[in-house]
C-alpha cells in the first residue's frame, strides 16, 4: 500500500456500498418487519448453528441471493413480488450484508439494506434471536 493509498480496495468498495444504503440498527429491525420488510439471513449453515438462529429471518445462502430476490428471475422466491420489497440483509457482523444489499440495489431493488453490526448486534440487543442449543 502506498502512502497515498489510505484504505484497501475492499474497504473503499464497502464504503461505497454503504453510502447507497439506509442501514438499519438492530433496534429498528422489528419495526421494519412490522411494516412488511423481509429479513434475510445470508450466513452459512455452520455459522448459524454456531452463533444462533434469527427467528424472523428467511434463510437464503449468499451465493443465490440475487436470483431469489430478483422479481424477474425464474428462480425467485414467492416474496420477490416487485422492486419495492424491502429486503433487510443480515450476516454475522454487517460487512458481507452491506455488499449483498448493494448488489440488490444494483438489480433495481432500491429498498434493499442491511443491519448495522449484523447478527451480533441483534444478539446484543436481544432482538429476534435464539441462541444455539
Amino acid at each position: 500500500m502506498t502512502a497515498t493509498q489510505l484504505t484497501s480496495r475492499i474497504d473503499a468498495m464497502l464504503a461505497a456500498a454503504r453510502a447507497r444504503l439506509r442501514r438499519l440498527t438492530a433496534e429498528e429491525v422489528p419495526a421494519a418487519l412490522r411494516d412488511g420488510a423481509i429479513l434475510v439471513d445470508i450466513r452459512p449453515a455452520a455459522q448459524r448453528a454456531r452463533e444462533g438462529q434469527v427467528l424472523a429471518a428467511l434463510v437464503i445462502e449468499r451465493n443465490v441471493l440475487e436470483w431469489r430476490c430478483d422479481p424477474t428471475s425464474d428462480a425467485r422466491l414467492p416474496q420477490a413480488v416487485g422492486d419495492d420489497v424491502q429486503w433487510v440483509i443480515l450476516c454475522s457482523e454487517g460487512y458481507t450484508s452491506s455488499l449483498a444489499a448493494a448488489a440488490l440495489v444494483d438489480l433495481g431493488l432500491h429498498r434493499a439494506t442491511d443491519v448495522i453490526g449484523g447478527y451480533h448486534a441483534l444478539a446484543a440487543a436481544g432482538v429476534l434471536v435464539e441462541s444455539p442449543a
